[in-house]
């Protein structure tokens, strides 16, 4: 069956964007970023009204591509700005035959782009908004969700960073030998939140946004064929997103409905993607160096990949990789998915306790999951009232469509 219109488009904009953004970057060059966010912008309105009363192009990264190069020489010529655009010469729109640069040359444009988005002179607050905006295409708002502010402040802070970026950077290259790895990373952040942008969605009606994931995987692959990038923190966020990946086509139903861990069904489970994880786990061996949180992070998928069923899940060895990375990298959402495996081991009574603690040091308000995971333990001990208070808030406070239909089923 077709997809509706918006979500093709939708589904263009999660593959393409950074894509056209970063080819119209590398030919036009940084001091025109703003005038390249419009047109490409544009050229998905655009797609939005053609696209209604006629046919999708069979290539529709070629139309879209074409509409907004044409759009910027249009601007261009309006404001007689330039004769030329960076190193390459004006070129007629009825000559953009071959308006979709090769593979290999999106492929190094994007990699220009995202080491130029992390250059050191800009803060690393500037560095991540840009590479996520301007990369992932990300809206204010999923960028304040993802970096835990506020929608107005993450605009004020894009608009300051494209100032600066114009104005210190100039222009798109990767760095060679020393200077690439000291922006190493801050790029393997971008990826991992692209990632789980993509892998649990915190708005919208969509749980997993394949796009996003399947992009940052190609990202941090592409990375690694560089020889200065090979890093153990590179091979370990390979493993993790190739594991949660593995798991993709057993999180929604045949309704597209969510699907919890308990539920999954996992002979659904791409076992490919979880051998080229484990390859991968084995190669981030940091020997006597200190782990990342991508290396925790992909243990504790591992074993949840790798049990047969959700019944013999390892949850001691999970619980202690969790211990790890909060003595590591201390973070009260780790802090909290942490609460899941010590109501395995220790019991839900004991892990009520832990999530009362738990609230009292961190400010869990507006989280949803919070109460998402205290209702569960409230069920567990027998409170049925309490339950389903603490239900009806996760509901409440929860802002993905999926996820809140998810809960209220549990209501009835």
């Amino acid at each position: 069956m077709q997809q509706p219109l918006a979500n093709q488009v939708d589904h263009l904009f999660r593959n393409e964007y950074g894509r056209v953004v970063a080819i119209m970057t590398n030919r036009y060059g940084i001091s025109y970023v703003e005038q390249i966010e419009d047109v490409v912008q544009d050229s998905f309105l655009k797609a939005m009204q053609v696209w209604g009363y006629q046919e999708v192009p069979q290539n529709p990264t070629a139309w879209l591509f074409r509409v907004a190069n044409n759009a910027m020489i249009d601007k261009l010529r309006k404001g007689k700005k330039m004769d030329y655009v960076g190193d390459v010469p004006h070129v007629e729109k009825e000559d953009q035959t071959k308006e979709v640069a090769t593979q290999s040359e999106l492929s190094d444009s994007q990699l220009k782009l995202i080491f130029a988005c992390c250059h050191p002179s800009l803060s690393k607050e500037y560095q991540i908004i840009l590479s996520l905006k301007l990369i992932g295409g990300f809206s204010n708002k999923e960028l304040a969700e993802a970096l835990l502010k506020k929608e107005g402040a993450v605009a004020k802070s894009f608009t300051r960073a494209k100032k600066k970026f114009k104005a210190e950077v100039q222009m798109l290259k990767i760095p060679v030998e020393m200077g690439l790895q000291s922006r190493l990373f801050v790029v393997l952040r971008v990826i991992y939140l692209l990632f789980t942008e993509g892998y649990a969605a915190t708005s919208g009606a969509q749980m997993l946004k394949k796009d996003i994931c399947y992009e940052a995987l190609r990202l941090a692959l592409l990375l690694r064929e560089n020889t200065y990038c090979q890093h153990a923190n590179l091979e370990a966020l390979i493993a993790l997103m190739c594991f949660h990946a593995a798991r993709f086509d057993a999180r929604l139903d045949d309704d597209n409905e969510l699907v919890t861990l308990a539920h999954q069904d996992r002979a659904l489970y791409n076992q490919e993607l979880v051998r080229i994880g484990v390859y991968h786990l084995e190669n981030s061996n940091t020997g006597n160096s200190t782990p990342s949180n991508y290396h925790f992070e992909a243990a504790i998928s591992y074993y949840h990949c790798t049990a047969k069923t959700y019944d013999e899940t390892d949850w001691e060895n999970i619980l202690r990789f969790y211990d790890l990375h909060l003595q590591r990298y201390y973070s009260p959402i780790v802090a909290l998915n942490r609460m899941v495996p010590f109501a395995k081991v220790n019991g839900p009574k004991k892990a009520l306790v832990a999530l009362e603690e738990l609230e009292r040091s961190d400010n869990f308000e507006t989280n949803g999951l919070f109460y998402a995971i205290k209702a569960e333990l409230m069920v567990d001990v027998g409170d049925q009232k309490a339950y389903r208070s603490t239900l009806q808030k996760a509901i409440a406070l929860t802002k993905n469509t999926l996820v809140k239909r998810h809960l209220e089923r549990k209501m009835i």
